[in-house]
């Protein structure tokens, strides 16, 4: 009798990308990053869109069409492969098998899936809700967990476990929708008195949003109420934070056999022609941080310890990026964190990775296998 010597199947890696979003097109390009660096000789991968108004997408695995290419931003409707079709996950634990659906054909199978890699930024994504279709398929995937994944990417009641556990957090104020909607005025004086107290400039921001995007740096009462538009338009609850004076400092943390480490931080120097480290600045100009950061190794220490304990706050899993500032007085304030931070060539988590001795693709390959080893169910 001979011997069987087919060789075992490959772990399949299904990347999910794009999103409805206004971070969709970062999303795109993260993906297409991480697309690039999966070892082909060890996964099988299997690439899926989301489109901005919701459509579960087939795309083409190219890389090469993913990138931000003469100012302008990729999308999955750009990358699909039918203009109808959608992808079908499984809903039941038992099985993996993902479904292509065409109008008026018959579903095709296009074979189980080992585990998910959700590279979406900002609500319907990072913030839950994938997770948890996630969690009721059974499916295992990489990163935060469904609650971890809406604290982190609810900048309110982050800040609110930072404080529960003791970690340092600068002063802020919240406006909820109903309170703008019922009671400008009212809201509006809330605003002015937190100025007051704390100073001008403020931030006025998008409670639930990322990549700098819906953010505006306001010297004065009379750029106010556009200010909380603009954050409106991507979040009907916003927050105030004011300006604290310092340098800012991001630290990755990431998941090994033994536990969550910090790497190495970076500063992120202050830009030309911005008002602040936004969106344009980040992705469109490409403004470079410094990596490592020059700030010592007794700060150095520090925020790595406080980088971790945010982590744990929180209960992440498999990676986050901690933002913070470093005050005149020498005190870390912590910002935020972000639990499935930019992975462009050009972001700073890799980055500081790359600088801490893990490259960009054992990075990868470690928040894959960190997943796959990682029982499915409640965390």
């Amino acid at each position: 009798m001979s011997e069987n010597t087919q060789s075992p199947r490959k772990p399949r890696v299904a990347v999910v990308f794009g999103g409805r979003s206004s971070e969709h097109a970062i999303s795109v390009v993260t993906a297409g990053a991480v697309l690039s660096a999966i070892d082909r000789e060890k996964y099988d991968v299997l690439p899926i869109g989301i489109t901005t108004d919701g459509r579960w997408a087939l795309t083409a695995d190219a890389p090469e069409r993913m990138a931000i290419t003469d100012r302008k931003l990729p999308n999955v409707a750009e990358l699909a492969e039918s203009e109808q079709g959608g992808v079908v996950l499984p809903v039941d634990p038992s099985s993996r098998e993902v479904v292509l659906t065409e109008p008026g054909q018959v579903p095709k199978a296009l074979g189980e899936v080992d585990v998910v890699f959700p590279m979406l930024h900002g609500p319907y994504g990072e913030d839950g809700t994938l997770q948890g279709l996630l969690e009721l398929s059974g499916v295992p995937y990489v990163g935060a967990g469904v609650l971890a994944s809406a604290v982190g990417q609810d900048k309110e009641y982050m800040k609110r476990v930072f404080v529960s556990f003791g970690l340092p957090v600068g002063p802020y104020e919240v406006i909820r929708p109903r309170e703008w909607e019922q009671n400008p005025a009212a809201a509006r004086k809330k605003i002015v008195e937190f100025a007051a107290e704390h100073g001008w400039p403020l931030f006025v921001k998008p409670a639930r949003g990322g990549s700098s995007m819906g953010i505006t740096k306001v010297d004065d009462l009379s750029g106010l109420d556009e200010a909380i538009e603009e954050a409106r338009r991507h979040d009907p609850k916003i927050l105030v934070e004011s300006l604290l004076r310092g340098r800012e400092i991001e630290c990755g943390v990431l998941e090994f056999e033994d536990g969550p480490r910090a790497s190495v931080p970076a500063e992120i120097p202050p830009v030309t022609n911005h008002d602040f480290y936004d969106f344009e600045a980040k992705y469109i100009d490409s403004a470079s941080g410094i990596v490592p950061a020059p700030i010592g190794d007794e700060a150095t220490a520090e925020v790595q310890r406080l980088a971790v304990a945010a982590y744990e706050a929180v209960s992440c899993e498999g990676l986050v990026r901690a933002d913070f500032f470093l005050t005149e007085d020498g005190d870390f304030v912590i910002n935020e964190i972000n639990t499935m931070p930019g992975f462009t060539p050009i972001s700073m988590y890799p980055r500081m990775w790359q600088e801490s001795g893990v490259g960009y693709s054992e990075l990868v390959d470690r928040l894959i296998q960190a997943a796959l080893n990682r029982s499915t169910g409640l965390r």
